[in-house]
């Protein structure tokens, strides 16, 4: 098992964070490929059933590796963990809390207000973050920073997912446009309080705290009620992907 694998499936589902691992420092990309590729299949583990108990088996499945990934137990070969093994070691028991707090998409439910969306944020793009900060050196000092710009950035993911997730039943109870207005500002003003602080954190760890692109007119757009995310949000063409990781990559500048 290598990376292939990895970087195959985050080329194809994820490629605003395979365009992030490609500017990182070369000892990171191994470490921070392998998390973003456990990421997605461990967002995808709920799905994989219709049954919710099955889906929970198997997103239960992925916490255990985990965990005895903790204990110094290597994994079965697999085209996810083993990569992760060889870069994470015995650190990705660490990283079970990944699955751990996917265990309510497994229910089908949705999320009952924008606090609730709030907090299903924190405790999925806050630890995946935070994962990928530290392992590019940011030290706990400056893991405040790290939170901002994980909600910020994970709201935004959220409101742009909006349609796909409220058709899932995934999403709020009823279309709320003042919820979603009240999500997009508290997103920026998280964006905005982790770009005043953005000299805490060093060069190395841009990759880690990259947003995506098109973001704070993403969240302009709903904040002023020019989009409506519960109907549709503005696709990112193959330019603006492009031009967003290039700027990343030649100025190290990941806030905006």
């Amino acid at each position: 098992m290598t990376l292939e694998a990895c970087t195959g499936a985050l080329r194809e589902h994820d490629p605003d964070r395979f365009g992030a691992v490609l500017a990182a420092q070369p000892q990171d990309r191994a470490g921070l490929l392998t998390l973003y590729a456990l990421n997605l299949e461990v967002a995808r583990a709920p799905f994989q059933s219709n049954e919710p108990g099955l889906a929970e088996i198997r997103l239960q499945w992925w916490i255990d590796r985990l965990e005895e990934m903790g204990r110094g137990t290597p994994p079965p070969l697999h085209d996810v963990l083993t990569p992760l093994w060889d870069a994470w070691g015995q650190g990705a028991g660490a990283l079970s809390g990944l699955p751990e707090a996917r265990r309510r998409d497994c229910e089908r439910q949705p999320l009952r207000d924008a606090d609730a969306v709030i907090a299903y944020v924190d405790a999925t793009a806050g630890p995946l973050m935070a994962a990928a900060a530290r392992l590019c050196g940011t030290p706990e000092g400056a893991m405040d920073i790290v939170a901002l710009q994980a909600r910020g950035a994970g709201l935004a993911a959220w409101l742009r997912a909006l349609p796909k997730l409220q058709a899932m039943g995934l999403g709020l109870p009823q279309p709320d446009p003042d919820a979603a207005r009240a999500l997009a500002g508290t997103a920026r003003d998280a964006l905005r309080l982790a770009a005043r602080r953005h000299r805490r954190i060093k060069g190395r760890a841009a990759p880690a705290l990259y947003p995506g692109p098109r973001v704070p007119r993403l969240l302009s757009e709903i904040a002023s009620g020019r989009v409506d995310p519960f109907v549709e949000t503005p696709g990112i063409s193959p330019f603006q992907r492009r031009a967003s990781l290039a700027r990343l990559g030649l100025t190290g500048r990941w806030w905006r």
